[in-house]
């Protein structure tokens, strides 16, 4: 998920750390302020809506490449700088309101060599559409005693002028682009839809079914990754096709 795409999308670092006063205070504000009806920014990017509202959420993710039905996990091992990593991703019972919509939170344990160095929370939210929207994260970096480091990375839609983008849409056809956040200069990660009947296979399973992405950011041109989706499951594969070699694959899958 998103801070999956953290260790294999290339992504710029998003330099934009949210205080915890940032957010109670102003994050809070704008979703206590939000309205049925109210709209707010899109950062999807050209061929998406520049605006969307309150209305236009439903209250599920159930996109079938990208279903987070509270208690799902998903476990993925490979590799990073050469380093064996693993990630359990976890769809919560938990909400949290962003804008005034309320998004699904997903719990996300990076660990290198066995130990925790990234845990997230992700925040997520479909659309009548079934397009999937990324509304930020709250990201704690750990050292070696399990300590946190850094928040270097979170941020969250309507703060700073950070906004929601699409992490993957409802009907993918070949060729469709999209923003999946956007923060001018900060947070600009795209997705291109390259293929709907693509072949893949990882130690959970091989498929010649999957909806394959290229992701990038123009922020860091030397980085490219391809991202391998499976209906009714979520994400199986990523792999960076262009810069350090970095990937992950879908070891184990129990849906909620």
């Amino acid at each position: 998920m998103i801070s999956i795409n953290r260790l294999l999308n290339g992504r710029a670092v998003l330099a934009l750390v949210v205080s915890a006063a940032l957010v109670a205070g102003v994050a809070a504000a704008s979703s206590a302020g939000a309205t049925a009806g109210s709209t707010f920014p899109s950062g999807a990017g050209p061929g998406w809506p520049k605006t969307i509202g309150l209305s236009d959420f439903v209250r599920e993710v159930t996109n079938p490449w990208f279903p987070l039905k509270p208690g799902s996990v998903w476990h993925y091992d490979g590799l990073k700088e050469g380093m064996k990593t693993t990630d359990k991703v976890t769809a919560t019972h938990r909400t949290k309101k962003i804008l005034g919509v309320t998004t699904t939170v997903v719990h996300d344990v990076v660990s290198v060599r066995g130990k925790p160095e990234e845990v997230t929370d992700d925040f997520y939210a479909q659309d009548r559409n079934g397009n999937v929207w990324y509304f930020g994260e709250e990201t704690e970096e750990l050292n070696a005693n399990g300590k946190p480091t850094s928040t270097e990375g979170s941020f969250e839609a309507g703060v700073a002028g950070a906004r929601p983008g699409v992490l993957i849409p409802g009907h993918p056809k070949v060729g469709l682009v999209g923003r999946q956040e956007f923060l001018k200069g900060e947070a600009e990660d795209h997705f291109q839809v390259l293929d709907l009947k693509a072949t893949v296979s990882v130690p959970f399973v091989s498929t010649r079914r999957a909806l394959r992405t290229r992701e990038w950011t123009p922020l860091e041109p030397a980085t490219v990754d391809n991202k391998y989706y499976l209906r009714g499951v979520g994400t199986v594969r990523e792999i960076a096709v262009k810069g350090p070699v970095e990937k992950l694959e879908l070891t184990g899958y129990k849906a909620g």
